[in-house]
């Protein structure tokens, strides 16, 4: 079962979060038929955007979090409400450069270092919360961390990972996210960034050992204790109705070049591929076109 489990450590100076989420990684990788570089490109988003969206406090907040390199896989955004529940695309999921020299995939190469990480917080006032940095290095984890650092002033330590199968299909998927609280000593950052730089690779943890082994290596030496566990998958919130909504705004004059074609207009979800038929009966029962019956 994909979750987030919390912990807190440091006499409450500490708070971290890991995700496994194989599930929620290879649904988005067979949705979008992902390459492995774009599948771990993705994987790695989602799950950074359900590590934040999950920690949310406003009921019905959504998180969306949108990079932009400037590579050729083009835009990955991955969107979670509150409860941690995401959906994401990505611009060209085909898209996969030749591996690292230490033969790793290269997410960077394909997403780019010349852009930005932007996180968009949506609790229900009038307009959202936006903030972003410059990439990094287009791996993503470490462009987060830049994030929080940024933006948000955390001063915060993460890792994502994604491990593709010989088939293509996700055989591990998940992250960390270690966050310092304002007054924390200086003798246990140092001792987090000894425990991570030693820790064994995030994605055979998670495959051959599962989180709470994450737990034991980053805080190594430390005093932690689990505070909760939430699940999380993949979830769309396509549907009929939104569509038609979606319809009901764009220009009149374009709704009714669509009932003149006499043709069957056919709406995707970019975010699950469902697929919607509006007729031209269908199109003119929208409450827009009313006010211009063909």
């Amino acid at each position: 079962m994909d979750k987030i489990i919390r912990a807190t450590a440091g006499d409450g100076f500490l708070k971290m979060a890991v995700i496994t989420a194989r599930d929620t990684v290879e649904r988005a990788r067979a949705i979008h038929n992902c390459s492995p570089t774009a599948a771990a490109a993705l994987g790695r988003t989602l799950c950074a955007a359900s590590l934040l969206g999950e920690s949310m406090k406003e009921e019905n907040a959504t998180l969306t979090i949108r990079i932009n390199g400037g590579g050729p896989i083009g835009s990955v955004v991955a969107v979670s409400d509150s409860e941690g529940y995401v959906r994401g695309t990505v611009g060209d999921p085909s898209v996969d450069p030749p591996r690292r020299p230490d033969g790793k995939l290269n997410v960077g190469a394909a997403v780019g270092r010349d852009g930005m990480l932007t996180v968009s917080r949506d609790i229900g006032l009038r307009e959202p919360y936006v903030g972003s940095t410059e990439l990094r290095s287009g791996e993503i984890a470490e462009d987060l961390t830049a994030y929080l650092l940024e933006s948000e002033q955390v001063p915060s330590a993460c890792a994502l990972g994604v491990l593709v199968d010989t088939d293509r299909s996700i055989k591990a998927a998940g992250g960390f996210i270690v966050q310092l609280m304002p007054g924390a000593d200086e003798g246990l950052i140092g001792r987090l960034e000894d425990n991570i730089f030693m820790m064994d690779q995030l994605t055979t943890i998670l495959d051959e050992d599962g989180p709470e082994t994450v737990f034991a290596q980053v805080l190594k030496g430390l005093e932690y204790h689990l505070v909760g566990e939430t699940p999380v998958g993949y979830r769309c919130y396509c549907s009929r109705e939104r569509v038609e909504e979606a319809l009901s705004c764009i220009e009149q004059a374009e709704l009714q070049e669509m009932i003149g074609a006499g043709a069957p207009v056919e709406i995707s979800c970019q975010f699950c591929d469902a697929r919607y038929l509006f007729t031209p009966d269908d199109l003119r029962a929208l409450p827009q076109a009313e006010k211009e019956k063909f």
